[in-house]
């Protein structure tokens, strides 16, 4: 059936078919007979699939990666068909329209995509209003509205918060955009990630040095730690690190006692794609996400995982498009997976599908 789906929606425009997807979900949803029946069809609810990490109990280890719901729109419709958590993101402090269009481009041949969106979101006061409106909050209004409350897999759906600086922000005044974003959000998402890692807007990897990073993992930690809950921070980074920045990566997490990684967000290479190159070319810039990124993101949480001896907890996000995939980047030392680009050429029957192979090899 998706296979359909996806046919239509290939012939059309990439960012104007994700942007019909998430309004189609957001219409099914809200009727209880095909919410229902969206769930019946791929929520797999066991026991076994539960995953605690990072003082979080997640319903199972398969989440949708920051980028697809960046505005936090679509959280229930997501729940709905079986992720155990969704990040939405990239959230900035002010609203931006992000980089001019086209910007969004599938590489069919080699089940990838090319992205350049620049953080396009509505900024962290429109997002919280949208989390706020999740059944998430809605459903449980009457006790609290508080993250707190006790699991379920649908309307107690785990909520990341990536986080971001706006265009027009200096690198110099970045923690500032950070801190904004934390404090406004604090209170309606489980944990946050800080991403540095995006290649689509200038400058914004040099934040990945030791020294900004670490200014800026510094203050987000001293307003976390006065709160009377503290909330995980983790960190988004490229997979275009050298061994060394990765060095440097695990020291920064260990001093700065972070949460936890996310590897890895896009790649600006274009080795070995079968898309024809002038097309690459007439592309130009963005980050590429999909099947080529798979191995790269697997070298990358094997090296984490074994240089940190496996004491920092992992997301694996790059190149999962089948349960295969999924499984290896665990056996690497993942702990828990997000899909982005898999989602996109093979649905939600690939959340099952990880959620049942994961259940058969228990």
């Amino acid at each position: 059936m998706y296979k359909l789906i996806r046919w239509f929606l290939f012939l059309m425009d990439a960012e104007k078919a994700h942007h019909l997807t998430l309004r189609v979900m957001n219409v099914a949803v809200r009727f209880p007979f095909f919410k229902k029946l969206l769930q019946k069809l791929f929520v797999v609810d066991d026991i076994r699939l539960h995953r605690n990490v990072f003082g979080l109990t997640f319903p199972n280890p398969v989440g949708l990666a920051a980028g697809m719901d960046k505005n936090a729109e679509s959280i229930d419709a997501f729940a709905a068909v079986g992720f155990g958590f969704i990040e939405i993101g990239t959230v900035t402090p002010a609203g931006q329209a992000g980089n001019d269009k086209p910007r969004l481009f599938r590489l069919i041949k080699d089940q990838a995509i090319i992205n350049r969106m620049g953080f396009n979101n509505v900024g962290m006061a429109g997002v919280k209003g949208n989390i706020l409106k999740s059944s998430r909050f809605t459903v449980h209004s009457s006790r609290t509205n508080t993250v707190n409350s006790e699991l379920s897999s649908v309307n107690n759906i785990i909520i990341g918060g990536n986080i971001g600086k706006n265009k027009i922000t200096s690198n110099e005044n970045a923690v500032d955009d950070y801190l904004q974003c934390f404090d406004t959000l604090f209170d309606v998402v489980d944990y946050f990630v800080v991403n540095v890692s995006s290649p689509n807007t200038a400058d914004l990897r040099q934040l990945q040095e030791r020294e900004p990073l670490t200014k800026i993992l510094t203050a987000l930690q001293a307003s976390n730690q006065l709160r009377a809950k503290p909330k995980p921070i983790l960190l988004k980074i490229a997979p275009d690190l050298t061994e060394t920045q990765l060095d440097d990566i695990i020291s920064i997490v260990f001093e700065t006692k972070l949460s936890g990684i996310v590897a890895t967000n896009t790649t600006i290479l274009r080795d070995d794609l079968e898309t024809d190159k002038n097309k690459i070319e007439m592309i130009g810039n963005g980050g590429l996400s999909g099947k080529p990124l798979s191995a790269r993101s697997t070298e990358v949480i094997r090296y984490i995982h074994l240089k940190s001896g496996g004491k920092i907890p992992v997301i694996a996000s790059g190149g999962i498009m089948t349960a295969e995939d999924a499984i290896e980047k665990l056996n690497a030392g993942a702990t828990l997976v997000q899909l982005y680009t898999g989602f996109v050429y093979e649905g939600p029957a690939l959340i099952k599908e990880i959620n049942e192979r994961l259940l058969k090899d228990s």
